[in-house]
């Protein structure tokens, strides 16, 4: 027995524990089966499910589903990310709650923790995806720090120095003062913050009173100040060219340069050069050898070399030096200002440009393949609008910094002697073997060695996912990476496109030779209904769990897919979710009805209905594989949505339903439901639960049989001629229901149709649909004009013959009204082409859509006024 309503909760543990109890996600390599292989984008291990999470991986469960119903052998291999930066500020909070700091811990202790924390919590979000329906091959789940993936990491770093390709070097970073370590860009958040610009008096150096303003909204780095640079043709400042000019509060003296790079409508076209706290200024120190004086410690606070304000934040000495400068009457005037500040993505703190000894990888030649085999589409993005973006980063890439001044994560396997010599080898010992064997070194011993104690950017090991999930650095030629590898299709952000997509097209190529996937399917963000991006400290994400809780795996995969192409951002509405479900309920609503029909051994009744879906079904099959190969997959669900709700249970159900209380005839039964098998087929990889528990229920099922192992439908030659004849079909009955609508006639009431048409053979095999759909008593051909009110469809007319039950002093004046507006239209039609240089002028196609419209209008005029004359 069906139950009266949909209930996903239970359905969806039920056929979730069968599947995983069945193991029909776990993949093995079949020589005799093409390979389908998708590598999860690894979550932190510190996360948990949010929205972004769910459209990427409803979409790669969609693309391994229906994958796994072709008949390949499909690999979606799941894992998490160690995550550095955010895994130890969890740990060093947890421990600090247990009243231990980081500094009182030995290297070796605080894994211990963190270890502990990982397998405590870890693993959350992995549990989570199963509620989703995720179809991963759980047995295959990776994490970045596992031994195997560890040493790959270590493999990599010595192969990558040793190729020259990675030094050890000063250069301007990324600071994040809270968490005490470097950032990379993509962890870097730019807000509009509200600023104070300040205007500061630096005097002349050798004058009275001569000073040049500067305006700057860091105040607090003036004591790093190494000059001031004026445009070298701007005419206010030439007289300064080679003079020098006293700090403020300081009294050091800096030289003023000139440089084309100084805007000179900004500010007050003066610029104070601080090479040790600003990008742009360590390029204009480097260009014009000026001193670099680094004035903040680790933490943000003012150091010695400051001379004022030392031991005090960055932030408290801002305000403290505007009221020192203001006192000193080096202060002209403060001003609101906007700007753009960067923001650590993990602890928000306001990121600090600091010069800083790290390590970097030389990306300029390594990054060449992954940009020529993208540009010619080895490597394919969907959408392709990505390409130009991609390209443009790639030709003004930088070195890449690696390095990263925490505890969690792969230790850099350099060495150092006391004299500062660097070894890179695998581990201590062979560090020593190096240093004896190669440098001579002979009566070093290990107690002589200090590794580096920096871990690597936790990109550094992701970067290596679609290699290293397969071992494929640990044996290079193992059975898995031969087989599974290259993989298939990468689903992603756009945001972390060239942070981590190209860098693992990188190293596809570095280390394999060959792309880490073929195609890389880029979703958008999902955003809230005001185009926010969905956060925490927002508030306006909603728990995924309690949404499916709420509306159903499936509701809410749909809802995600509904309206979310492939590189469009996804404005966020539960009403998607609503509707996921509402499509739910249809489906089992529908299924309900059918196998609540009685069967009777009868002759067909409705088989030119069967022929159309037949006909309908192959058609949106064919237009389904098409999306997916051209990666639509939310158009692929809607036309999936409208062959369910549309053509089968709004049209074709109606068609072949029984009377009230009267059975169905059995070859009509056996059809819908071998339709109703081969619709959930084709559903299931986006709605893998309900469709399930249908196809389950359909036939008597053997124990391990499943839909997600069953063939997905491919498509057979539609009736492209029964499909346009069954259109004009519905046209008919619409537009005799509309009909029955504005005269005020009961839906009850049968009514007699003649048809005007010199092809009745085409109505004819609809002649029984048409009476049981728009309650004709009979219907008549004539090629002729008949009794009745009518209306077109093509060429054909079509006349209601409403008898008693019209108000034809209503009607005349109603016709009346129509005939004016049809007049007026068309006169407006001949006036637009009675002008010459219309017609010269426009587009041949635009000409001829208005000759169209003139030609429809004249011959609705022409019915208008046969109708009102057959009224009196």
């Amino acid at each position: 027995m069906i139950s009266k309503t949909y209930n996903p909760r239970d359905i969806e543990d039920k056929w979730y524990s069968f599947w995983l109890e069945n193991r029909y996600f776990n993949s093995k390599p079949n020589p005799d089966k093409e390979p389908y292989t998708v590598v999860i984008p690894p979550p932190n291990v510190t996360g948990v499910l949010h929205m972004g999470h769910m459209l990427n991986n409803t979409i790669q469960d969609v693309l391994i589903r229906k994958a796994r119903m072709e008949g390949k052998e499909a690999c979606w291999v799941p894992g998490t990310d160690h995550a550095s930066i955010a895994t130890e500020a969890k740990v060093v909070a947890m421990l600090k709650e247990q009243g231990i700091q980081k500094s009182d811990l030995t290297r070796e202790e605080f894994y211990k923790y963190a270890w502990e924390w990982t397998d405590k919590y870890g693993g959350i979000i992995l549990k989570q995806l199963r509620k989703l329906g995720a179809s991963c091959d759980w047995d295959r789940t990776r994490f970045t720090m596992e031994p195997p993936l560890y040493d790959a990491v270590i493999d990599t770093f010595i192969h990558l120095y040793e190729k020259g390709y990675i030094y050890r070097g000063h250069r301007m970073v990324n600071w994040d003062p809270q968490a005490k370590t470097t950032v990379s860009d993509e962890e870097v958040i730019t807000k509009e913050v509200m600023s104070k610009l300040s205007y500061l008096r630096y005097q002349i150096a050798g004058s009275d009173n001569e000073a040049i303003i500067i305006a700057t909204v860091r105040p607090e780095t003036i004591m790093a100040d190494s000059a001031i640079c004026v445009h070298p043709d701007d005419e206010r400042y030439k007289h300064l060219h080679g003079k020098k000019a006293l700090i403020p509060l300081i009294n050091r003296e800096i030289p003023i340069i000139t440089d084309e790079y100084v805007t000179m409508d900004f500010g007050t076209g003066a610029l104070k050069v601080t090479p040790a706290h600003d990008q742009n200024d360590y390029e204009l120190g480097l260009k014009h050898q000026l001193e670099i004086i680094d004035i903040l410690t680790e933490d943000g606070k003012l150091n010695e070399k400051a001379q004022i304000l030392v031991g005090e934040d960055r932030f408290v000495a801002r305000k403290k030096i505007i009221k020192l400068l203001e006192e000193a009457g080096n202060l002209e005037k403060v001003e609101d200002y906007k700007s753009n500040v960067g923001h650590s993505e993990r602890t928000n703190a306001i990121i600090e440009p600091r010069l800083s000894l790290q390590w970097f990888v030389r990306m300029k030649e390594l990054c060449q393949p992954a940009l020529e085999n993208v540009m010619n589409d080895t490597i394919q993005l969907h959408p392709p609008k990505f390409k130009n973006t991609y390209r443009i980063w790639i030709e003004n890439i930088r070195d890449w910094n690696i390095s990263r001044q925490l505890w969690w994560g792969q230790q850099i396997p350099a060495y150092y002697l006391s004299d500062g010599t660097v070894i890179v080898a695998k581990n201590k010992r062979e560090a020593l073997r190096k240093a004896q064997h190669e440098m001579q070194l002979f009566a070093l011993t290990e107690a002589d060695l200090t590794q580096d104690p920096d871990v690597v950017d936790t990109w550094f090991s992701s970067w290596l996912w679609p290699i290293s999930v397969f071992d494929g650095f640990k044996d290079p030629n193992n059975e898995d990476i031969n087989y599974y590898y290259p993989t298939n299709d990468l689903v992603t952000a756009p945001e972390i496109l060239f942070f981590w997509v190209m860098r693992m097209i990188i190293a596809g190529y570095e280390f394999r030779g060959e792309p880490p996937f073929r195609n890389v399917y880029l979703t958008g963000i999902v955003r809230d209904a005001k185009g926010r991006k969905m956060s925490k400290s927002l508030g306006n994400s909603p728990d995924p769990l309690v949404l499916i809780d709420q509306y159903g795996a499936d509701g809410v995969r749909t809802g995600m897919l509904f309206s979310s192409p492939a590189g469009n951002d996804l404005l966020f509405d539960e009403k998607l979710c609503e509707q996921g479900r509402n499509f739910c309920n249809k489906i089992w609503n529908a299924f309900r009805l059918v196998k609540g029909w009685t069967v009777a051994d009868l002759p067909a009744s409705s088989a030119v209905a069967v022929e159309w879906f037949e006909a309908k079904f192959n058609d949106t099959v064919a237009e389904v594989h098409d999306l997916f190969n051209k990666y639509r997959l939310s158009d692929a669900l809607n036309v999936v949505y409208k062959l369910i709700w549309d053509d089968f249970c709004a049209q074709y159900l109606e068609m072949i339903k029984p009377e009230y209380g009267q059975p169905i005839d059995k070859i009509t039964f056996d059809a819908t439901i071998d339709f109703f098998e081969r619709i959930m087929a084709l559903t299931h990889p986006f709605m893998p639960f309900i469709t399930e528990e249908i196809w389950q229920d359909i036939r008597q099922r053997g124990e391990k049989e499943s839909l997600c192992v069953a063939a997905f439908p491919t498509a057979q030659t539609a009736d492209k001629k029964l499909i346009a004849d069954f259109d004009i079909f519905f046209d008919i009955v619409t537009n005799i229901r509309n009909l029955r609508s504005t005269k005020k006639i009961s839906p009850k009431t049968s009514l007699p149709l003649t048809i005007k048409t010199e092809n009745k053979e085409l109505y004819q095999k609809f002649e029984g649909l048409l009476i049981k759909l728009a309650n004709v008593s009979d219907i008549q051909y004539t090629t002729d004009q008949a009794e009745g009110l009518s209306f077109l469809v093509k060429a054909d007319e079509f006349f209601v013959n409403l008898a008693g039950e019209l108000d034809v002093a209503a009607e005349i004046e109603n016709l009346q009204k129509e005939l004016e507006y049809n007049l007026g239209f068309k006169k407006s039609v001949e006036g637009k082409l009675s002008n010459e240089r219309f017609v010269q002028n426009a587009k041949a196609e635009v000409v001829e859509k208005e000759r169209q419209k003139l030609a429809d209008a004249e011959a609705k005029i022409a019915t208008i006024q046969e109708a009102l004359k057959r009224l009196g």
